[in-house]
């Protein structure tokens, strides 16, 4: 039996990807599932095949599914269905389920106007799908209502079961890194906040439940010995349980796994003595939901956090040389002038090193959209337009597109105008084993700076300067090779090149393996015209389509033609 699990694409275009383009955890424990059992399971990360969409009918009439199951959040229900529809064109007896947040609180919605679906798993997916495979494959569609946890059509009427229990051991579950490679990983189910804005209360249940850290320890070394080396703690609050936690880094730390990782947490869960052991362990970033400077707005949207939670969970949080990102929610319930300003001055505050702004918005499961279906008088059906959301500034007469859109407008530009010295304002814990990592977050907080997100965006002004000071700040506490490479770099833009290669060779010295150091001191010593002197920097790394582009350049400039040709003919060989 040939199953496919895929995660489609979204339906309208984004600037930023980051939080789309990757399937989500679940979809990856319900192929283990399947693995452990023995089935022919694969997962299709399709979040663009849109852009080819001949490809899809092609992966169809070759891997020839019974079962295709898909992982349906609001964003992407339509290319589900527009998938769906493709595979029931190409063999019309495949069947089609959808799973997923989306389809959990949409089930009678999706089965009333989609014919291409047959059922829908509601709720947690494992044991519930693998039941609904093991019906299908003895071809006892009949009995699927003694299967819980499901919807389905019978005679020609929407029907679901009863509800699935939760499972409650999660370690129960087979760890997906015996199977597959990601980098999204999750300690937890569930939340113990309770969030009007948000679905995973009414999807996870009231309890929060874990994995144990032996469990998730485990899985993250796993995926180490297949080279991931960069993870996404992608609870949504990872510090509930300061002892687990604690326990989760030391482990990391005495198997000896080299790791980076970001997580999501809440401010109130979070002290100074969790912030140390997650830097030690690998932690660079840390996400919060602030949502508003207003305390108003805050239990409008029953967030039960404080302002001085806020404060000082940012203030501890950059203090041991971890990236405070905060998000932040505007055209919210009683939005206004004073309620934004109340926010940008929360911001100047607790200085954010990074914020993600974003409309307020509806979406099922959540206490803000059964209110709205309440209060209009509105059905599921809403979805049937080709919409992600509802903005909840459509259904405020209070609030106007262009109110709210100038909201957002004004709380970038004071952020952007903040950014300089929020950075100046950094102070960090002054303990000398932090020196390392303090170095390594300034330096990456520079090339935020000087080659990444911040890089490109014209309203902060002085990057270069910014990203400059964070490479000398770094190399203060203790030697980094990105900030030996970013002020290298820095000098080479500003034709500095004796400095460059001055600071270069000190980065050499200190890294006499690394790459890119030795490259850009090679090209800053060919920038004077030293081309000798950079060629032992490039030669030991002949494997480098670049260092053999510059090898040949050099020896050209030294009129060694032979030489030139040699490496000429090894670049076009590569190419």
């Amino acid at each position: 039996m040939k199953i496919l699990l895929i995660y489609p694409y979204w339906l309208d275009e984004r600037s930023n990807t980051e939080d789309v383009v990757v399937a989500p955890i679940g979809i990856y424990y319900v192929g283990a599932v399947l693995k452990e059992n023995h089935y022919d399971v694969e997962i299709l990360n399709w979040h663009n095949i849109n852009e080819t969409p001949e490809k899809i009918e092609k992966t169809f009439l070759e891997k020839k599914p019974d079962v295709i199951g898909f992982s349906i959040l609001q964003a992407n229900r339509w290319g589900g269905i527009e998938i769906a529809r493709i595979a029931k064109k190409v063999d019309p007896k495949v069947k089609i389920v959808f799973g997923g947040v989306s389809a959990t609180f949409l089930w009678e919605h999706f089965l009333t106007h989609f014919p291409e679906i047959d059922f829908v798993v509601i709720g947690e997916g494992e044991c519930t799908f693998l039941n609904l495979i093991r019906c299908i494959e003895k071809g006892e569609d009949e009995h699927s209502g003694n299967i819980k946890g499901i919807a389905f059509r019978r005679n020609g009427k929407v029907v679901r079961t009863e509800p699935a229990e939760p499972i409650q051991d999660l370690d129960q579950l087979p760890v997906p890194a015996k199977y597959f490679e990601y980098r999204h990983l999750s300690l937890t189910r569930g939340c113990p906040g309770k969030c009007n804005f948000c679905g995973s209360p009414k999807f996870w249940g009231p309890r929060v439940r874990f994995h144990s850290a032996e469990y998730f320890v485990d899985e993250i070394e796993l995926l180490y010995k297949k080279g991931v080396n960069y993870f996404y703690f992608s609870d949504d609050t990872f510090s509930i349980n300061k002892k687990q936690v604690i326990e989760i880094c030391k482990k990391i730390l005495e198997r000896n796994l080299k790791i980076v990782w970001v997580a999501i947490s809440r401010v109130n869960y979070m002290s100074e003595e969790i912030l140390s052991w997650m830097r030690k362990a690998g932690c660079i970033q840390i996400s919060y939901g602030v949502e508003s400077g207003s305390e108003k707005i805050r239990a409008s949207l029953n967030k039960k956090i404080t302002t001085s939670e806020i404060e000082n969970a940012f203030a501890i949080t950059s203090k041991y040389g971890i990236l405070p990102r905060a998000y932040f929610i505007y055209g919210c319930p009683g939005e206004s002038l004073e309620t934004i300003q109340e926010t940008i001055d929360l911001i100047k505050r607790i200085k954010p090193l990074v914020i993600h702004f974003f409309i307020l918005s509806l979406f099922p499961g959540t206490a803000l959209y059964t209110e709205y279906k309440k209060k209009y008088k509105v059905t599921d059906d809403i979805w049937l337009n080709r919409i992600e959301d509802i903005k909840y500034f459509e259904t405020d007469p209070q609030l106007s597109r262009e109110l709210v859109i100038s909201f957002g407008k004004k709380l970038r530009t004071e952020y952007y105008k903040q950014l300089p010295s929020i950075v100046d304002a950094l102070c960090l814990v002054d303990k000398k084993e932090f020196y390392p990592m303090h170095a390594d977050f300034c330096s990456r907080l520079g090339m935020t700076f000087d080659h990444g997100d911040y890089a490109g965006d014209d309203a902060i002004k002085g990057k270069d300067k910014i990203a400059e000071k964070l490479y000398r700040k770094a190399l203060e506490y203790h030697p980094d090779p990105r900030a030996f490479l970013g002020l290298g770099i820095y000098n080479q833009k500003n034709r500095a090149y004796q400095e460059s290669v001055r600071i270069l060779s000190e980065g050499v010295e200190y890294f006499p393996e690394n790459e890119r150091l030795n490259l850009c001191l090679g090209v800053s010593h060919m920038n004077l015209g030293a081309y000798k002197t950079a060629l032992p920097f490039l030669l030991k790394f002949q494997h480098s389509k670049q260092a053999i582009e510059l090898i040949a350049n050099c020896y050209n400039a030294l009129n060694d033609l032979e030489k030139a040709s040699v490496f000429q003919k090894k670049l076009e060989s590569i190419a």
